[in-house]
């Protein structure tokens, strides 16, 4: 097993932005927490694109597990490696209209209505680890508050026992009553269940709770420099 979960080195992605994706060197290690700033939502879906191999760069190479995502042989390859991967992002689709408890149990199975008792039980449990009240889950996830809807994202991402989180500004839409928990919860979930996350956001002050180690996008350069709060700017 690679010493690193992640490494990216030397990359350029050019994208519908004034100046392409850049980062010179990044290493995200086994079981670690790493939150990155400097990405607004456009770079940060590139940029989990590359982790995922969805998309090459046009400069450098994307070694993840090991391996580097240019090395992935075919297309049915890639639809298993994704298997590794958990992303919690705004956007992943949700059935609007139905409920949490349903939206949660569609990686289990697609008999939603009803929801069948033993994936049921797997729900409660991922929903309470996921810091979800499970009196929450008969409500129709278009409902729901944003603090709430970015849990149900982790709890989905999560199903599957990946092995590395891919988490793309979890606060954007939270209020600052909720961040501290959320970032808690976050930490807390990753360490349990020993898997290594990779954080995009632009909240320095959830990014000091939910990661072992803050770093910031240059964007010009591509380093990646310790992310030092600035007073008075906060997400």
């Amino acid at each position: 097993m690679s010493d690193v979960t992640v490494r990216m080195t030397g990359v350029q992605k050019n994208y519908a932005a004034l100046r392409p994706l850049r980062i010179q060197s990044l290493e995200v290690g086994p079981g670690e927490r790493l939150a990155l700033g400097g990405l607004d939502g456009a770079a940060a879906e590139v940029l989990v694109n590359l982790v995922t191999g969805a998309a090459l760069p046009d400069e450098g190479t994307v070694v993840v597990f090991g391996q580097s995502t240019a090395e992935i042989a075919d297309g049915e390859a890639w639809l298993a490696s994704l298997e590794r991967f958990g992303i919690v992002s705004p956007r992943a689709v949700m059935l609007e209209g139905s409920t949490l408890l349903q939206n949660l149990a569609l990686p289990f199975t697609l008999e939603i209505d009803p929801v069948p008792p033993s994936v049921l039980t797997r729900v409660e449990a991922l929903a309470t680890e996921c810091g979800l009240d499970t009196a929450s889950l008969p409500v129709r996830v278009g409902e729901l508050p944003p603090h709430v809807r970015v849990r149900a994202h982790l709890a989905r991402a999560l199903a599957l026992e990946p092995a590395l989180l891919l988490i793309e500004h979890p606060t954007a839409d939270v209020g600052d009553q909720h961040r501290r928990s959320l970032g808690e919860d976050l930490a807390r979930v990753v360490e349990e269940r020993r898997i290594a996350a990779l954080i995009v956001t632009l909240d320095p002050d959830f990014a000091e709770v939910a990661a072992h180690r803050s770093l910031e996008l240059q964007p010009a350069t591509g380093a990646l420099v310790p992310w030092k709060k600035k007073r008075g700017w906060f997400r």
